[in-house]
């Protein structure tokens, strides 16, 4: 009796202890969470090149399969067998097809948006001018408002003039200082991303190798069923921000597309760089279109008034053919969530990250979604209230309900097998 005794209080000691030193962990976080996140802050920006290698890898590894797939009928080589030269050839050919379908896509739109660009700035001075004589004609024929224009005119040189003699040189110097900034910001993107490829090609070759590792880990850390639902619950979140961000970049690809196809037909001349801005924003989840829209609308209110209102009621028609018809046969539902939560995740890691936050917002936000979900349904099974679950899909998901009562005979005869 002693013994079990023993043991029980060695336990108790032990979670007390635990207790005891996570919660001083807590609170000495929570008082020195700056430091802690300054802390973070140092060693992200060590990290970055790595970072962007993880990115760059995690794009190009399902390329890298396919080739090393191929490659592999090709030469009649063993699926399972591990051969060195067939791998990294692969990665050569991955990294080359990037950087070929990159060097073709600048080569087609950089020429395009610069003769955009020029002659959005050549027609600039022509519709100032337009706009001047506009003004004039107006004014003459209104005496009161010509009276209103000299006031205005008037306290506007006053304040333009004060502000040349007093403000003009510290503004000159914050510019000097931010573009010196920039500059350096610049470089040091240049010089990680240049780092990222060559960091990409070490992770794809040893993209196997971790990949067992994790698993090893992850095995050796937690009993075996917490390991295979944490491994489900990882390959779950690769498909999702998989299948999501390349689905969302073949459906920005096609909008572009067909936006170029649009407003060149409209005989708009800035339409390539009107099309490349609504097809990289179109990335953006539910935004996207807006923020892509509004610029282009003023470009073009400058060049033409006309083609900016074609291009508003364009825009609006080819929205309306992405979000029911373009990006439903792309991606379907495979996020699986509902349009709050898809407006709740882009505004929330927006906030959080910016842009980046709200490209991976939803994939993100689906799997924390799908996480709660599996700990809710084990929850609800555990206390012996399963038939909530079916209540529920019965009333919000139909077709999960169906496809759970279709399956449900086949998991019982198999578990009678068992």
């Amino acid at each position: 009796m002693k013994d079990p005794e023993n043991k029980r209080y060695i336990k108790l000691g032990i979670t007390g202890v635990a207790v005891v030193v996570i919660s001083l962990l807590f609170f000495f976080a929570l008082f020195r969470l700056r430091e802690l996140l300054a802390g973070v802050r140092v060693v992200t920006v060590i990290l970055t090149p790595f970072l962007y290698g993880a990115v760059i890898a995690y794009i190009l590894a399902p390329v890298c399969n396919r080739i090393e797939r191929i490659l592999t009928r090709l030469f009649h080589l063993p699926k399972d067998g591990k051969n060195g030269l067939v791998e990294g050839a692969a990665i050569v050919l991955s990294l080359l097809l990037a950087l070929v379908l990159i060097g073709v896509l600048v080569m087609l739109v950089f020429p395009q948006v610069l003769n955009s660009i020029v002659s959005i700035a050549n027609s600039i001075p022509g519709q100032l001018a337009a706009a001047n004589v506009w003004l004039h004609d107006l004014l003459e024929s209104q005496p009161e408002l010509q009276t209103y224009w000299d006031d205005f005119s008037g306290r506007t040189t006053a304040s333009i003039t004060e502000w040349l003699k007093t403000g003009l040189l510290p503004t000159i110097k914050t510019m000097v200082g931010e573009l010196g900034s920039q500059l350096a910001v610049f470089v040091s993107t240049v010089k990680n991303l240049f780092l990222g490829v060559l960091i990409s090609i070490y992770f794809l070759a040893s993209r196997k190798q971790f990949a067992a590792q994790g698993k090893l880990l992850l095995n050796g850390v937690f009993p075996g069923n917490w390991a295979d639902i944490i491994e489900e619950e990882a390959h779950y979140a690769d498909r999702m921000f998989n299948g999501f961000l390349m689905g969302k970049l073949l459906d920005s690809a096609i909008i572009g597309v067909l936006c170029f196809a649009g407003t060149t037909l409209m005989g708009i001349r800035s339409a390539a760089l009107v099309s490349v801005i609504v097809g990289v924003t179109n990335i953006i989840p539910f935004f996207g279109p807006f923020i892509g829209a509004i610029p282009c609308a003023l470009l073009l209110l400058l060049e033409n008034p006309l083609h900016c209102l074609y291009f508003v009621i364009f825009v609006i028609v080819l929205q309306q053919l992405d979000g029911n018809v373009i990006g439903p046969k792309i991606l379907g539902n495979s996020t699986g969530l509902s349009s709050f939560w898809v407006l709740f995740s882009i505004l929330l890691f927006g906030g959080l990250w910016g842009i980046v936050g709200m490209i991976v917002g939803v994939p993100l936000f689906a799997v924390i979604y799908d996480i709660v979900r599996r700990l809710t349904h084990a929850g609800l099974k555990r206390h012996g209230r399963g038939e909530m679950i079916a209540t529920y899909n019965r009333a919000f998901h139909p077709e999960s309900a169906e496809k759970e009562e279709k399956t449900a005979p086949q998991k019982g005869r198999a578990a009678k097998a068992k």
